[in-house]
């Protein structure tokens, strides 16, 4: 089951990660550039990082310089996590390049790397939920609340994760296709982006 794998490989990562706790802690993946999981714990340890980036930028202190140093990181962390998405779909159009599409085939309105996404996300948001619904110092309402948020997101796990079983059994069955479209991102583009080609003349 992919989305066992899948999952399995997110929390080593965020596990890993929460070893150092630090955004500049230099990623050591522990699968091989040939595996799957390779592409999955490094498409988790941008989230977890990106994840990070974001509390930090929320610090009502923090210095002006500084955030915009870090938002120059969060914007190049973002197009980092598009490019691993669409590098994941690569993987499964090669997979299923071979399966006969059925007429009548149906086309998903999410690609499946971008279902992966979801859930590596999830699994950073399970992870921190987990925290402060155990956190000793804050209080027996505040537990609860999360506890509560937590079963929730536990259930979001099992039915995101029935989910992109059954697009991945009907994508192999041909009861599906892939069509994946590059997500074109214009904001990083000197040619898009209206500040950045009027700076250039």
């Amino acid at each position: 089951m992919f989305s066992k794998l899948a999952y399995s490989v997110f929390e080593q990562s965020i596990k890993d990660y929460h070893q150092f706790d630090n955004v500049d802690q230099p990623i050591n993946n522990p699968y091989s550039k040939d595996k799957f999981e390779h592409l999955l714990y490094l498409k988790n340890w941008i989230d977890t990082v990106q994840w990070h980036f974001e509390d930090i930028i929320r610090d009502p202190q923090i210095d002006p310089v500084a955030a915009l140093t870090l938002k120059r990181r969060i914007d190049a962390s973002n197009q980092e996590r598009t490019d691993m998405v669409e590098y994941i779909d690569s993987y499964f159009l090669q997979k299923y390049s071979d399966v006969k599409v059925k007429d009548g085939a149906k086309i998903n309105s999410e690609s499946p790397a971008w279902a992966f996404d979801r859930l590596s996300i999830l699994a950073l948001k399970i992870y921190h939920m987990n925290e402060e619904a155990n956190r000793a110092e804050a209080s027996q309402e505040h537990r609860d609340k999360c506890q509560e948020k937590l079963n929730i997101l536990l259930e979001q796990r099992t039915d995101l994760s029935t989910a992109i079983e059954e697009l991945l059994t009907d994508i192999e069955n041909g009861d599906k296709f892939m069509k994946v479209y590059k997500q074109m991102k214009m904001y990083n583009d000197d040619d898009l982006n209206p500040v950045l080609y009027q700076n250039k003349k």
